[in-house]
């Protein structure tokens, strides 16, 4: 299942965009009313379509995010885990960089079970790498004390344009702000596909939450400059909800299909 519904992505681009529903309503001929509703639930494809531009959406895209699939991962050293957090789950991703040798990117809550994830699969050790500090993706760096091989966080050794080498892989630290201050993705080559890690910058097809004004625009040129940019079938491991690739998120996400931002 998709992270974000419509109602999702509708808050998330007024909120971005600091636009109350009734100056929406007045851009895109509907009736405030009629927003606010598309803001707390399912909506009408008519509606969405004639919503989208007034929030710098794609129509297409925002109307068929109840439909879109994002295509899986086929690469047998991706894992992920999907650890639980407060009503919902967070991303973990387990990457395999050699013989024994395991990247685990982010690492859940507090609560024990991303150690308990390690355990289930007999990996004793691995290098962690953090995409921003926020509770539900750093917290559980507490439960693997004596497990890690190196630990790589924003912004004390995570940098843009980092590039750090573990086993067979090369990983290049890119910027990913907006939705938290200093968050990075992690680019990774070495595998039969590249790979980036996005943290809560991008989920398939939505994006983190950010604070109206400079920190949204920048989370949108950022995700344009160094993701979109990546090469199509690069496969990418959100914060959040399922994988997917930057060729399907050109096409089924509403904030990136709809041009790059000025």
């Amino acid at each position: 299942m998709l992270y974000d519904t419509t109602s999702d992505v509708i808050r998330k681009a007024l909120r971005g965009l600091d636009l109350a529903p009734s100056e929406a309503a007045a851009r895109s001929d509907l009736s405030e009313r009629e927003v606010i509703s598309a803001s707390r639930g399912p909506a009408f494809r008519e509606t969405l379509l004639l919503l989208a531009p007034s929030l710098g959406l794609d129509g297409p895209s925002l109307a068929g995010l109840p439909e879109y699939v994002p295509p899986a991962s086929d690469l047998p050293e991706i894992i992920r885990l999907e650890l639980p957090f407060d009503d919902e789950t967070v991303n973990a991703w387990l990457v395999q960089a050699g013989p024994d040798e395991y990247l685990l990117f982010d690492t859940g809550t507090r609560a024990p079970h991303v150690r308990q994830a390690l355990d289930d699969r007999g990996i004793q050790k691995v290098h962690v790498l953090i995409t921003h500090q926020h509770g539900d993706h750093i917290d559980g760096l507490q439960t693997l004390e004596g497990r890690t091989l190196s630990v790589t966080i924003p912004p004390n050794n995570a940098k843009p344009g980092d590039v750090l080498t573990f086993g067979d892989l090369t990983v290049t630290v890119i910027d990913l702000p907006g939705h938290c201050q200093d968050a990075v993705g992690y680019v990774i080559e070495g595998l039969a596909h590249p790979v980036c890690v996005t943290g809560d910058a991008l989920f398939a097809g939505s994006m983190g939450g950010c604070a109206p004004g400079v920190p949204y625009q920048a989370a949108l040129k950022s995700l344009h400059a160094h993701v979109l940019s990546l090469p199509d079938n690069t496969i990418l491991l959100p914060g959040h909800g399922p994988e997917t690739t930057v060729r399907s998120e050109k096409i089924g996400n509403a904030f990136l299909a709809s041009g790059t931002p000025q």
